[in-house]
């Protein structure tokens, strides 16, 4: 039997070239619920309300946007809770004074808390505790709730003087966060849909919310838990015991977004910029 100049067979031959002509199959796509998000498998619509649930606070979420492109975010959960007038995500890092008008005049609204840990934010209960002394109705909040990183929240904060319009207020005594499965900064750093359930909670005088809007989330980290999932301590926890390992520079988001564009395989012709 004659082999080939590469040492196979020639009888080989007709194999490779019939693997030539096939055509493979595109990968399946998993079928996606259109209310929570998720693969339908690990559906959490009965997680959620029957019914949004009604609210009379307004929730602004700015996001930063690499927060989007994370898996396992908590706010397509909070937006699939509440009405779609309650609950607006507007993405971005810029927001300059006089390019968002309608962002501006909501902002300069007297009924609008910025959720921001600053020098001078309020504990939010001191927020109704003036309204109960006055003898006032609960007034339809705006709550404006920075979604990101703390680097990133704290960045969009400082760098947009809009968002300094508005009073800040801050939560206190919160408990540790029961989103397990994401590592927070800190024991009391809570996920976005914690903080706005905590916060309307508070604000409408109403706890039921809180464990309305907890039950999704719950429910989501017990799904990534079963499915071998490891629980996450807070980098304030890992630290006091001396278990907290700074991630590589290398791994960060940024990073390998700088090095997707500058690898020789990037064919834009602009790398680097």
């Amino acid at each position: 039997m004659a082999d080939g100049e590469d040492g196979s067979s020639a009888d080989d031959s007709w194999f490779f070239d019939s693997l030539a002509h096939l055509t493979p199959e595109p990968p399946t796509k998993r079928t996606m619920c259109d209310r929570c998000g998720r693969p339908a498998t690990v559906c959490l619509c009965p997680f959620l309300p029957r019914q949004p649930l009604q609210v009379s606070t307004t929730v602004y979420i700015i996001q930063h946007p690499h927060e989007e492109t994370r898996v396992l975010r908590t706010v397509p959960l909070l937006a699939a809770c509440l009405p779609p007038d309650r609950c607006h995500v507007i993405r971005g890092k810029r927001f300059k004074q006089g390019h968002h008008p309608e962002l501006e005049l909501m902002l300069s609204s007297p009924y609008t808390y910025v959720l921001y840990p600053s020098d001078d934010a309020l504990n939010i209960e001191e927020v109704t505790m003036t309204t109960q002394l006055a003898n006032q109705d609960t007034p339809p909040y705006n709550m404006v709730i920075i979604d990101g990183t703390w680097t990133q929240a704290r960045d969009i904060y400082t760098a947009n003087e809009i968002f300094h319009l508005p009073k800040q207020v801050k939560l206190s005594g919160t408990g540790v966060s029961e989103y397990v499965i994401r590592t927070q900064p800190t024991d009391n750093s809570l996920s976005t849909l914690e903080t706005a359930a905590v916060a309307m909670a508070a604000l409408e005088r109403r706890p039921e919310i809180k464990e309305v809007l907890f039950a999704p989330l719950r429910a989501l980290c017990k799904f990534q838990l079963e499915c071998g999932a490891q629980p996450h301590q807070s980098k304030e926890y890992l630290k006091s015991r001396g278990l907290y390992k700074k991630p590589s520079p290398h791994h960060t988001p940024e990073n390998r977004r700088l090095c997707k564009k500058t690898s020789p395989h990037n064919t834009t012709g602009k790398a680097g910029l």
